[in-house]
């Protein structure tokens, strides 16, 4: 035991080595995606995402937007826990049975206008859940989906991209 405390304590950290700067794309497309919240709405955008059943892989990329390396606040994206001060509903995975009538609640909850993003390839048409009978379907089978992000997971920058893409297109929230 002495002999594992010790080697424990003289043993380097085993840790992935810090990056200078973010990925070189974030930076315009952070400042862009600031620009067009402020324009659109003079205030932050708020964003809450619900889980309707996934694999968790979808939200693992999402939390990373509010990490350090990403921290998306600072270009006035933030994430909020009541749908009631949302502007932006942002949904994973298929639509199981049981998780139906909590995105339906949800969606009701937010106030006019919103928007929903149907995040990953499985909120956006199934995937790999396709033929499960647990399965509702797709976000847009039981909510309106006003943009879908493909990709299993979908990355952070692909995230935010699609934000601006939902932001800076004029499409009017439902």
């Amino acid at each position: 035991m002495r002999r594992l405390l010790l080697k424990n304590f003289f043993a380097r950290a085993v840790t992935e080595p810090v990056h200078a700067q973010p990925t070189p794309a974030l930076e315009p497309i952070g400042a862009q995606l600031q620009g067009v919240i402020g324009r659109r709405l003079g205030r932050s955008l708020a964003i809450r995402q619900i889980d309707a059943g996934s694999c968790n892989g979808c939200e693992l990329e999402i939390h990373a937007l509010a990490n350090a390396y990403y921290d998306v606040e600072r270009f006035g994206v933030r994430f909020v826990a009541s749908p009631r001060h949302a502007d932006v509903l942002l949904v994973t995975g298929p639509v199981t049975w049981n998780m139906r009538e909590a995105l339906e609640r949800t969606y009701a909850a937010t106030p006019a206008p919103k928007w929903v993003i149907a995040a990953g390839d499985c909120a956006a048409g199934c995937g790999v859940f396709r033929d499960s009978p647990a399965c509702v379907g797709a976000v847009a089978k039981v909510v309106p989906v006003d943009l879908a992000i493909r990709g299993c997971p979908p990355p952070p920058l692909e995230l935010l991209q699609g934000l601006l893409l939902l932001l800076d297109a004029g499409s009017r929230p439902g």
